[in-house]
Formats: structure tokens, sequence, C-alpha cells
């Protein structure tokens, strides 16, 4: 029987496999970009060199020293209601600094405070079902939002201050004094140039009266971390401000008892002179007006921020809310605002940064924080570059840390997602 033979295909030449092929270097993406950064990174550093040159070489010419030594002389004035005095031996540029960074501080502080509390109330109050209140915090709003600060803050300065109601502080006019029931001692000394409030005298024990209250604020936060997760993990009541404040008063007052009382009240009272105010904590008419005059205007951009967040909130959550019966205010407390906080905080801290920046424009009312104090120090003949390099690097540093310190608190508000 004949084999019979297998039919295959005829054979194919193989063809070459085919490779990609490279596009020249000069068409190639990878290496354009590359190209791209470094050309633009030289012209940068072209630009800072030719600038930095001018700048030497003019302050050479006219005989400017570039170095920073001078931050170690005298002043040569006195900064107003602040303890510093020219004339002490330790009077320095440098503690000048210090004393407005100071200021800066207790400015932003107080400000940033009052503004969330503030913005947050007329927000929700430009939400409200009472036309009245809607209406005047929409006012409110519209108002101060399209008003540059720095005329919000010479209108307060001159309004509430120079030609305002407020008593004269002079031994012929002696200001307004509100003083605590049944005591000679005083809440509360007002005039149109200072202003007296009751704070804490330490002796040579606080300092470590203070450092246990740092310690014991930790702990307190330790334990209101404690009762969150309890009431997440177990359904029972929380009550993280019960146990958090007794934690902390609690070893406050051990603390205080062990010491001898290191910390007493100190009240304000009018010299005998009758032209300033010793104990308590007084401040001046420049700092009231530039933080009240920011306050107002910074909350306006807050109440904003607050308002599109709570109408970002489902829908639903309101809905689940009023099935629940809870309360108008147990309804923003636990529902609504929790929720808008982790929408507004990121614009928030915008505005929070531009309250500590804007406190530059103290000038208009005389406080003497640290761009006022630059300009004094560069009017008495201190270096200008030197001085506006430093005034640069504090607001910096300022910025830097409030973000450091939000961005922390957005990340924890954060939700997590599940994979």
């Amino acid at each position: 029987m004949a084999e019979t033979e297998s039919l295959s295909p005829p054979a194919t030449p193989s063809s070459p496999a085919s490779t990609p092929t490279r596009p020249p270097f000069w068409r190639n993406i990878k290496i354009l970009r590359i190209v791209a950064q470094v050309v633009t990174l030289g012209i940068v550093v072209g630009i800072v060199y030719v600038l930095q040159s001018n700048l030497l070489n003019n302050l050479n010419r006219l005989g400017i020293s570039t170095d920073f030594d001078f931050i170690y002389s005298s002043p040569g004035f006195t900064v107003r209601d602040s303890g510093f005095d020219a004339q002490a031996p330790d009077a320095t540029v440098w503690r000048m600094i210090l004393v407005g960074v100071r200021n800066t501080a207790a400015a932003s502080v107080v400000g940033i405070t009052l503004a969330i509390v503030l913005g947050t109330l007329v927000g929700i109050g430009r939400l409200s079902t009472n036309w009245v209140l809607r209406k005047l915090a929409a006012l409110y709003v519209e108002t101060f939002r399209n008003i540059p600060p720095l005329v919000i803050i010479i209108f307060v300065g001159t309004a509430l201050f120079t030609a305002g109601p407020l008593p004269l502080f002079t031994p012929a006019n002696p200001p307004g004094e509100l003083k605590i029931p049944g005591t000679d001692s005083n809440f509360l000394i007002y005039s149109n140039t200072r202003l007296g409030i009751p704070s804490f005298m330490n002796d040579e024990r606080s300092g470590i009266f203070w450092l246990v209250m740092l310690v014991a604020a930790a702990i307190a936060a330790l334990v209101w971390r404690w009762r969150t997760k309890v009431n997440e993990q177990t359904g029972q009541d929380h009550h993280r401000v019960l146990y958090s404040l007794g934690t902390l008063l609690g070893i406050g007052l051990i603390a205080f008892l062990a010491l001898g009382g290191p910390v007493q009240f100190s009240f304000p009272a009018v010299s005998e002179s009758g032209r300033i105010i010793e104990g308590g904590l007084a401040t001046n008419d420049g700092y009231l007006a530039l933080t009240l005059a920011l306050v107002l205007y910074t909350a306006s951009h807050i109440a904003e921020i607050i308002r599109g967040s709570i109408l970002a909130v489902a829908k639903g959550q309101n809905e689940a809310a009023n099935a629940l019966a809870l309360s108008s205010f147990q309804r923003y407390r636990f529902i609504v605002l929790p929720q808008a906080a982790r929408i507004a905080l990121p614009s928030i801290i915008n505005q929070f940064l531009n309250f500590t920046k804007n406190t530059s424009l103290a000038t208009a009312v005389a406080y003497p924080e640290i761009t006022a104090l630059t300009q004094s120090l560069i009017g008495n003949d201190q270096p200008a570059p030197q001085m506006i390099l430093i005034l640069m690097l504090l607001y910096l540093s300022f910025s830097l840390a409030i973000s450091f310190v939000l961005n922390i608190v957005n990340r924890r508000f954060q939700l997590e997602g599940r994979t």
C-alpha cells in the first residue's frame, strides 16, 4: 500500500522581526523635557545672579555693609507699650524684631480664633429660615468682603478710637473703669488709647507650673482620644469634654497647691500719674483696631466658605437628622458641621494665611508689628536689603508654621477610602 505523503503548506520566507525605531533625540519627548527644565533653571539662576551682583555692586558703591552684624546694635528708639526701652543695655535690633514677632503673633492668634467663630456663625446665618437674620448675614458678607482691609482698619481706628465715644486717658480725663461687684478690683479699664483686663502674675516657680500644665494638656488630649475610641467601639457616651477638662483642671490644681500658688490673678489699675495701666494685661488702640478690623474682613470670607461647604453636604444627611427628630443645634453640631469642616478646611487655611499677612497693614494705626518696626528701623539707618530679607523670612516662617499645623488637622479630618 502506497504511503500517503502529508501535505503541508509551502514554506514562506521568514520575515525579519520588526524592531521599534527610536526617534532622534531632538524629537524625543523625554529628552526635550529634561532640556527644557535645565534651560529654565539656568535662566532663573542667571536672573538671580544678575540681580544679586547688581545689588552687591550698588551697595559696595554706596558704602553700605552687606553683613548682619547690625542686629546686635542699638535701634535708637523705643517701642510703644511693649516694655522695650532703647536705653537699656540689652536693647538691640534683634530684640526689637522679636517684639514685632510677638505683636504679630498676638494679633494673628486672637484674630484667627475670633474670625473662625464669627465666620461660622454668619455662614450658618446666611442659610437661616429667618428672613431678617438671613438678610443681615448677607448684608454683612457683601459689605465687608468688598471693602479693602486697609480701609476697614483705618475706619475702625478712626471711628472707634480716634474720634469715637470712648473716654480719654489723661490725668485730667481718667479712663472708664468696670469693677468686680463687691471689690475694688477692676475687671476692665477702657479708653480711646488703652484697654486693660485681668491676667496672671507669675513668680519664680511659675515656669515649673506652666510646664506641668503643658504636660497636662497633652494628657488631656490622650484622654479625649481614648473617650472617642470608647464611643466608636461600644456606643457609650464619650463625655470627651468632661473627662479631658477634668484631667486638665485636676492636674493643674494639684500642681498649683504643690508649688504654693505660683500664679496669681493680676487686676488692671490706673497708675498714680494717670497715664498708664499697671497690672493686668494692657493693650493699645492700634492692636484693637487692627485685630477687630481684620476679624470683620476675614470672617466675611470664611462665612462664604462655610455656607458653600454646608450646601455641599448631601441633602439626605439633613433629611436623616430631621427624621431622628434632632433639633437645629443638634443637626448642625453632630451632622452638618463635622462634614462641612472637611470641605471647608483647605480654603479656610488660605484665609488664616491671609490674616497673618494682612497684619502688615498695621502701620495705618501705629501698631508695632514686624512690618512697622522694619520700616522704622530702615528709617533709622539700618540696612534696608537685610531688613527686608529678615522680614520676608519671618512671614515665610509664620505661613509655613500655620500651613504645617493645619495640614495635619486637614489630613486628620479627611475620610479614608476603602479599597
